[in-house]
């Protein structure tokens, strides 16, 4: 699931270059519940988006508006069926969603199987076998509301990881599914579950946003198919869908200039900016179009931006740290941690982090406090787990 930032950003493309190994996960989902409620986004007027300028005719938003949007959710009764056949009769919704959750994995039962580029709607995918991390959510929320379940898709931010210059950005995205089967339970179900470390952040997505990311997959498979016009057409659909994603401009931003109209991708590149000031994706693509340009002070000026942005990053700081730390350079490793946690102080796996780089160089005292400060903080189980284990080999050398 990664992309450069100066490239448009959509899950599937991200699934497409996923782990290869197939697994389907639940878990207790306890970690950054603060990110996941639904926040109002301005929404920006789409009137003004420019119509797409090919030489045999213009594309409009009233073409974009008459592409089809399937019903992801729907079901048929044969899937209707399965949910009975598993979750009938369970009165605790907490039952339902394992026996639903062991029923959609299993081999012997319906066995849903990892593929990064199986696209498609609960029943393409039911009846199909085979989903990338979208296509599976889409499946697991129409199953689950079935059942009677609080199923909603959710966008996994994960932590930017960048090239060894420390100049251009992998980004990677990911969508699963936040089931909340009691007031105070909350469960993450996953076809491709990230290590918990990876995790930067998370945000409940509409059914609406959801179909707007179907559209926009659909969309960044024809740009790389150089089909211009059906990248323009679903991105713009995806845009009626969801316009508060700032992805989705930085996308139709790429099939604009694509198309040689660099005012509309610099206008769409501003747009994304204006939603998410940080978007560093967008601000690389307004380095990209100001180089092709020749506008050498504003190119400067948005690399200016972008490096600003990297150092007030923490995860630049952790990346650097991990970086240090593979190389067992741990007196860097530990500056950089520290200056990650000036601008993630309760972070938990920096903690950590900082306190294995001190272990590492044999201040103990220092080892085990932050790594106490990281059990206090931390939220999911096995990673409680895996902090006393260490944090017990570091008292042992006190």
């Amino acid at each position: 699931m990664l992309y450069e930032r100066f490239l448009p950003t959509t899950p599937a493309a991200a699934c497409r270059h996923a782990r290869r190994m197939p697994r389907t996960a639940l878990l207790l989902a306890c970690l950054l519940l603060h990110a996941c409620a639904v926040s109002e986004r301005r929404t920006p007027a789409l009137d003004t988006l420019a119509p797409l300028q090919m030489p045999e005719r213009h594309y409009d938003l009233a073409d974009a508006a008459a592409v089809p949007s399937p019903d992801l959710l729907a079901i048929d009764d044969e899937m209707r069926a399965f949910v009975q056949r598993y979750t009938g009769g369970m009165s605790r919704a907490r039952q339902r969603l394992m026996s639903l959750h062991r029923a959609i994995r299993g081999a012997a039962t319906l066995g849903v199987r990892y593929d990064p580029a199986a696209e498609g709607t609960a029943r393409d995918v039911f009846h199909g076998g085979s989903a990338n991390c979208l296509s599976y959510a889409t499946l697991f929320v129409a199953l689950a509301r079935e059942a009677g379940l609080k199923a909603h898709y959710q966008w996994v931010d994960v932590r930017p990881q960048w090239s060894l210059q420390g100049e251009r950005v992998l980004l990677r995205l990911h969508v699963n599914v936040l089931v909340q089967p009691g007031r105070s339970e909350r469960y993450m179900v996953d076809i491709d579950p990230l290590p918990t470390r990876e995790v930067a952040g998370s945000r409940l997505l509409s059914d609406s946003d959801a179909l707007a990311l179907y559209h926009a997959n659909i969309a960044m498979y024809a740009l790389a198919d150089e089909d211009i016009v059906q990248a323009w057409l679903h991105s713009a659909r995806a845009l009626q869908l969801g316009p508060g994603l700032a992805q989705l401009w930085v996308n139709i931003g790429a099939v604009y200039r694509q198309a040689g109209q660099h005012r509309a991708a610099e206008r769409s590149y501003m747009t994304a900016l204006d939603l998410e000031p940080g978007n560093d994706s967008a601000m690389n693509n307004l380095v990209v179009l100001y180089r092709i340009e020749g506008r050498e002070e504003e190119r400067a000026r948005w690399e200016r931006k972008v490096e600003d942005y990297r150092d007030s990053n923490p995860y630049y700081h952790a990346w650097l740290g991990d970086q240090a730390a593979q190389e067992l350079d741990w007196a860097e490793a530990r500056s950089n941690y520290q200056q990650a946690l000036k601008l993630l102080p309760d972070d938990s796996r920096l903690l950590y982090s900082l306190g294995i780089a001190h272990h590492e160089m044999k201040e103990h005292e220092q080892a085990s406090r932050y790594i106490r400060q990281a059990i206090e903080r931390a939220t999911l189980r096995s990673d409680i787990d895996t902090y006393r284990l260490r944090l017990q080999d570091v008292e042992q050398a006190l």
